[in-house]
């Protein structure tokens, strides 16, 4: 019986874990559970999995949480999300919460040599020279949860980087993926809200219509498998059947293919070393649709241009990237920019920071605190 802790219970990851949990109740059990600011859909999952302890990062909403579960602890803020991510008897840390509010907890927990399942990618990309030497030092254990770092990590299977020629991210392309630069002017929340094969939240979900995400992936496999940057490439590939394909120096190509459900990479990564039968259903090889690849258009997406010029800069220029888009994208949801306002003020605010090595969270985070404060500033202008 493995032992759970969830940041980001709340989620779309989040609950996936649990109805995992659900499928496979003689394996795993839920013993914590943290969220951002849902503390009405946290209080039914503290009636259904009672839980040793909560955390909600919203102050405001752990109060109200805490005065209707009165036995259960509730702890808000970093400080709560990392309890929960260090308690003692935690096996496994799923970490799902959006975002930077991510990085220190899930932090945290690989330093207290916790086994985390990572959903969140920002830990990486704002903190990824930090943590994989303290992964390399045998300080807690890290296991990909996003489809395509799962992919590579099993098409990799252990082998050495000198085998290895090419990592192949493939990316749906999102809702917008044959719009022309004029069109992406005029699209509205509410397409961009509609990606046509994953179910996410809204700001991920974003991020897949802008290629961001895909961005951020290639930060994250940069730091996970030690690959460079030239040698990381993203592929449209809109079935979403392949996940990602790694090349080896032979010629040979590796690729793992799996249904559309997040499901899968995390049961993965929940049993890892170890695979178990798993109760979800599998790939319908006979009845696939055509399967198309296509390369990115950086013109149109120049998000992912962006993410690649971050990671070539590297020290805290990640950071900042991933600072400038998450204000932009919340504004953007908020109805206070345009969709292609988001990449503008990405590279502005880029541009503007000067990169510092990444030696510290303290400086991460510094850098994080003056990104958003200057994005701020600049969505306000363009808002008006």
């Amino acid at each position: 019986m493995k032992k759970i802790a969830i940041l980001g219970s709340t989620g779309s990851i989040g609950r996936s874990a649990l109805e995992l949990i659900d499928l496979h109740s003689e394996l795993f059990e839920v013993v914590a559970l943290a969220a951002g600011c849902n503390d009405k859909l946290l209080y039914e999952q503290c009636l259904k999995y009672k839980p040793g302890i909560v955390a909600l990062n919203d102050p405001d909403a752990a109060a109200r949480l805490a005065s209707l579960v009165p036995k259960i602890p509730v702890y808000s803020g970093t400080e709560g999300l990392t309890e929960v991510s260090c308690l003692p008897d935690v096996d496994i840390v799923v970490s799902a919460i959006s975002g930077a509010p991510g990085l220190i907890p899930t932090y945290r927990a690989l330093s207290a040599g916790k086994q985390v399942a990572l959903a969140n990618k920002e830990a990486l990309v704002m903190a990824g020279e930090l943590i994989m030497p303290m992964l390399r030092k045998g300080r807690g254990l890290l296991v990909p949860v996003d489809s395509e770092h799962s992919a590579l990590h099993q098409c990799l299977g252990g082998a050495s980087r000198k085998e290895v020629q090419r990592l192949i991210l493939t990316a749906s392309g999102g809702p917008f993926l044959n719009y022309t630069a004029d069109e992406l002017r005029s699209v509205t929340v509410k397409q961009a809200l509609q990606h046509p094969t994953w179910d996410m939240g809204p700001k991920i979900t974003v991020d897949s219509a802008t290629l961001m995400n895909k961005g951020l992936e290639v930060i994250e496999a940069h730091h996970l498998f030690q690959v460079e940057s030239d040698f990381i490439d993203v592929i449209i590939h809109p079935q979403s059947v392949v996940h990602s394909i790694v090349e080896f120096l032979d010629g040979t190509m590796l690729a793992q293919m799996g249904i559309t459900d997040m499901k899968i990479p995390l049961l993965y990564a929940m049993t890892y070393p170890e695979r178990i039968r798993s109760k979800l259903p599998g790939l319908d090889m006979a009845n696939l649709p055509g399967i198309e690849f296509r390369a990115p258009d950086m013109e149109i997406f120049p998000c992912l241009k962006l993410a690649y010029q971050a990671l070539r800069e590297g020290g805290t220029s990640p950071t900042v990237m991933n600072a400038a888009n998450e204000m932009a994208v919340s504004a953007f949801l908020a109805g206070s920019l345009g969709f292609t306002d988001i990449p503008r003020i990405i590279e502005e605010v880029l541009n503007a920071v000067h990169s510092e090595k990444a030696a510290s969270l303290e400086i991460i985070l510094n850098a994080d605190y003056t990104a958003r404060k200057l994005a701020s500033g600049k969505i306000k202008r363009i808002a008006g």
